[in-house]
């Protein structure tokens, strides 16, 4: 029988996904071999129903346990205009880190108000365009911000603090963001100086106070140590705690459930924040990872001794699998009711010996042209794609009640080579 029927196999993959009769693999109704046949591969695929279920979950959680509170979407994650759509759709705020984040989100539809912007180096450029959209809250990071901001006012702007609380996630290096040597946000010291000295600023309103630990954070204690963190900073009528709650990607991630998480920061506000003060969170990963797969296509499977089944993406696409060592949870998609009988080394196509998708992967039978599936890939998938080898971006496709609608088209080679100043504008091959 296949892993699928596994539930501990199962919860790695979106809520609605589900294997047919035939054998094959489906997301919210629809087959995905049939998505990699219509749409190309590779593909990212949404769950839909799976993804507004759990932003609504993540909404009337927070609000049962916090009444004045907001979650906001941190679009890093999966900065795409259906996305953002969806997010508000549901009642969320958003967050943005660039203007390219920021115009999403407003294209999108989002009310400006509801909309936070965020960075360690904003260009003036962004601020203005933050400030001229009406956003409801600028973070800032540091005195730049300061600087910038009181050129570009000329009416009240709200504004948080971002801290450095102190707090080892432990989590790797590349997604630890709350600990001393953050490049992100002021030590407490400096961040009450600065509070201090914005309080008679006639443009610079300052409403409390930001903080983040890190991603993919696997406990909560963390958390409720980075929520103590503020006590020192005096009262305020906002509190904005970030996000970092992990996902399983395999059977060996125990992530904290999402009410296990709640209950955990609310208390911690109880004890600390003021009575009646809002209470913001930023779930990102953890909002949209289980919601999304990547589907390939086997482009070679060779046995060396050591078997490699390669497919039509990787890094280019995948960037997780470098920059957090992440190992995810495949499945060959037509043919998702089989035991596996295979372990083999899930590679990629970019030249590099790292682009490794999956280490010793259990696969059914694999063989050249099967339809790979690598589930929770929802989260910095797309935001991380690259063209390394001249690879083109996916395309991205939501999916519900068994239709599909493209979300992103996959980039084309002219496109790809638009970008570049070619001999029709500049002759590079005349020159000595």
């Amino acid at each position: 029988m296949s892993e699928f029927y596994d539930p501990e196999f199962r919860r790695i993959f979106p809520t609605h996904a589900a294997v047919r009769a035939d054998g094959t693999l489906e997301v919210g109704g629809c087959s995905v071999p049939e998505l990699a046949e219509t749409y190309g591969t590779p593909l990212y695929v949404v769950d839909e129903q799976g993804l507004r279920e759990r932003m609504r979950a993540y909404r009337e959680g927070l609000a049962a346990r916090w009444p004045n509170s907001q979650v906001a979407f941190a679009s890093k994650s999966f900065p795409v205009l259906a996305a953002y759509a969806i997010a508000a759709d549901e009642g969320l705020s958003i967050d943005v880190a660039g203007a390219g984040e920021l115009l999403l989100a407003l294209e999108s539809g989002a009310p400006a108000e509801r909309i936070h912007l965020h960075g360690n180096a904003k260009s003036e450029e962004e601020l203005a365009l933050a400030v001229d959209a009406g956003i409801g809250a600028i973070v800032i990071d540091g005195e730049a911000d300061v600087e910038r901001l009181t050129r570009l006012l000329d009416r009240p702007q709200d504004v948080l603090v971002r801290i450095i609380p102190g707090v080892d996630p432990r989590v790797p290096k590349a997604i630890s963001t709350g600990g001393p040597k953050s490049k992100f946000g002021l030590p407490i010291p400096q961040a009450k100086e600065l509070i201090e000295r914005l309080a008679d600023h006639p443009f610079i309103n300052v409403i409390g106070l930001h903080l983040h630990i890190g991603s993919q954070v696997l406990e909560v204690e963390p958390f409720e140590r980075a929520v103590e963190a503020v006590r020192e900073l005096g009262e305020f009528p906002t509190y904005n705690i970030g996000g970092g709650l992990g996902v399983d990607y395999n059977v060996n991630h125990h992530a904290p459930a999402l009410d296990t998480y709640l209950d955990a920061i609310t208390a911690a506000a109880r004890r600390i924040l003021p009575e009646g003060s809002e209470l913001i969170i930023e779930p990102g990963r953890s909002l949209v990872a289980r919601s999304g797969m990547t589907a390939y296509q086997v482009n070679n499977v060779k046995r060396t001794g050591e078997t490699f089944v390669a497919v039509n993406g990787g890094l280019a696409d995948q960037m997780n699998v470098a920059l957090m060592n992440m190992e995810f949870t495949p499945i060959v998609a037509n043919r998702a009711d089989a035991q596996p009988d295979t372990t083999a080394q899930l590679v990629g196509r970019q030249c590099e010996s790292g682009d490794l998708l999956v280490n010793q992967a259990r696969l059914a039978a694999p063989a050249t042209g099967d339809t790979i599936v690598l589930a929770a890939t929802g989260a910095y998938g797309y935001t991380l794609s690259n063209n390394y080898n001249g690879a083109l971006k996916p395309a991205v496709v939501f999916c519900r009640d068994g239709e599909s609608r493209l979300a992103v088209r996959r980039q084309t080679y002219a496109e790809f080579l638009g970008h570049h100043v070619g001999p029709g504008e500049e002759n590079w091959a005349s020159r000595p």
